[in-house]
């Protein structure tokens, strides 16, 4: 059998590779024996450059242009969208980094927060002879607003069209929820979006969901009004979005999809920054994944942009987006939680050597516990307080040499590289059930807090024993989900 690495260097990243294309290239590499006795090489530690991940992330750079509406579009149904971070688009407000990265680290800790409560509820529901629909109270609408809610964090866009005909929105795109909403005139609550809020007055393929309609059923906090479905999603962290379930069209880059259910938001808080409303991904029959299901096979793939380069992502629909040669690990679903997805993790490596870690720590249990959540909408890496010490104590054994900071947000483990051009910092490693092993670039653990030279190990302990893969550690990696077969794909593809 051949165990292959998703690996990145400086000059080529996220490689996939086996022995021979290690020794071959002249990287330096250990071996590391897996629970299974097979040695897999992989490289130990990589020249991080200071200054240009300074310069690069600390730049705001003029709004990002691309075509409206851009695809490809293939006899397989494979449909295409451009995918950016929303620092890259004009209404990134924020010109201070410190400043930014606080507003982040703020939304990343009420998203953390909601999901684990979310999980809570849904498994309290699911026992409780609810049907597994989340209850929510009125009081929960009124409490502070708050930038990370459940539905998304609003860190990654794309631009799609809506009605008919269609008018171009940015969405945040979330892999953690199940409804698509946009934000909806008349708008009696409405946060500020970047283009005009969407009118169905002037759309003709908008058509109300009726009550006795089955997609009204399928939607959590549904209720009727004057024969129509009502839908409200709402979080205990003050976000929410209430307003009609509709059909209407899509237009994902040349291709119109037809009578997919949304929700037409009339009363919407939440600091999403100039998106128009939420895209969702999740493994539910409602979200965008599920409803195409029929035409694409439930397979979908993304490529979440680095920070701080010129490169695009992409999101893509359909079978044909699979690609050849990624190292493929199962997808695990949590019937208590079926819009999240789940892969297994065996271990982490820190210098190209697994950290003594039992794998019962990151094992999703049969009553739903626990587990590892690949999130497109949580920034930094969680993971239970047992492992998050044992490996950032590692790391730090492994960077001793380098020069200490002062704890900086959820993070307490910092370095001040104010003085370097360029740092040797090991590599970080997620050692995948049935063999593969997700080696990390320094830029997807190592992050500036700051334009002066202060770096923090991009990790954070869970304050549950879930474990959830963040997107400053997915960026870059070609992800592709094949839901029909149960897998989940890491690269060879970049962004």
């Amino acid at each position: 059998m051949t165990y292959y690495c998703v690996t990145g260097l400086t000059n080529e990243p996220f490689k996939m590779c086996d022995l021979r294309e290690y020794n071959a290239a002249g990287w330096r590499t250990s071996e590391t024996t897996t629970s299974s006795g097979h040695a897999i090489p992989h490289p130990a530690f990589e020249h991080f450059n200071v200054k240009e991940t300074i310069a690069a992330e600390t730049n705001i750079r003029a709004p990002y242009e691309y075509n409206e509406l851009s695809s490809d579009e293939h006899e397989s149904k494979t449909w295409k969208l451009h995918l950016v971070h929303r620092d890259k688009l004009s209404f990134a407000w924020l010109n201070d980094h410190r400043r930014r990265f606080e507003s982040r680290m703020k939304r990343d800790v009420k998203r953390v927060a909601s999901l684990i409560r979310r999980l809570k509820i849904e498994g309290t529901g699911a026992g409780g002879g609810s049907g597994g629909k989340t209850s929510y109270e009125v009081e929960d609408f009124g409490s502070d607003v708050v930038s990370g809610m459940d539905q998304g964090s609003g860190e990654y866009f794309v631009r799609i069209g809506i009605g008919s005909p269609a008018r171009s929105q940015y969405m945040v795109i979330d892999s953690g929820s199940d409804i698509v909403w946009v934000q909806c005139q008349p708008c009696s609550q409405c946060y500020h979006q970047s283009d005009p809020v969407f009118d169905p007055a002037d759309s003709a393929s908008f058509a109300g969901v009726s009550c006795s309609s089955s997609v009204c059923d399928r939607v959590e906090n549904s209720n009727c009004h004057a024969g129509w479905c009502k839908y409200e999603v709402s979080y205990g962290d003050g976000s929410y979005t209430k307003g009609t379930l509709a059909f209407e069209t899509l237009t994902i880059g040349d291709t119109q999809v037809q009578n997919v259910a949304i929700g037409c938001g009339h009363m919407n808080r939440g600091m999403f920054i100039g998106a128009a409303g939420l895209l969702g991904l999740g493994g539910g029959s409602m979200s965008l994944v599920g409803q195409l299901g029929g035409q694409t096979g439930g397979a979908f793939s993304y490529c979440l942009v680095s920070r701080g380069t010129d490169s695009n992502g992409a999101l893509e629909f359909g079978r044909s987006v699979l690609p050849i040669g990624a190292a493929w690990v199962p997808l695990l679903r949590n019937p208590r939680a079926p819009s999240f997805y789940y892969i297994g993790l065996s271990g982490l490596g820190v210098g190209g050597m697994q950290i003594p870690i039992s794998e019962d720590v990151f094992r999703l249990t049969e009553l739903g516990d626990g587990g590892v959540v690949m999130d497109t909408g949580t920034a930094v890496t969680r993971l239970p307080t047992i492992a998050y010490v044992a490996f950032r104590n590692t790391f730090l054994a492994e960077t001793a040499n380098l020069p200490r900071a002062p704890s900086v947000s959820i993070f307490d483990t910092c370095y001040d590289l104010s003085g370097f051009l360029t740092v040797r910092v090991p590599t970080v490693s997620f050692f995948l059930s049935g063999g593969p092993i997700l080696t990390l670039p320094a830029r997807n653990f190592l992050i500036p807090v700051d334009e002066k030279g202060t770096f923090c190990f991009a990790f954070a302990p869970s304050p549950s024993g879930l474990s959830i893969i963040g997107n400053i550690q997915q960026e870059g990696i070609q992800i592709s989900f094949d839901g029909a077969n149960g897998f989940v794909g890491l690269g060879p593809n970049v962004c």
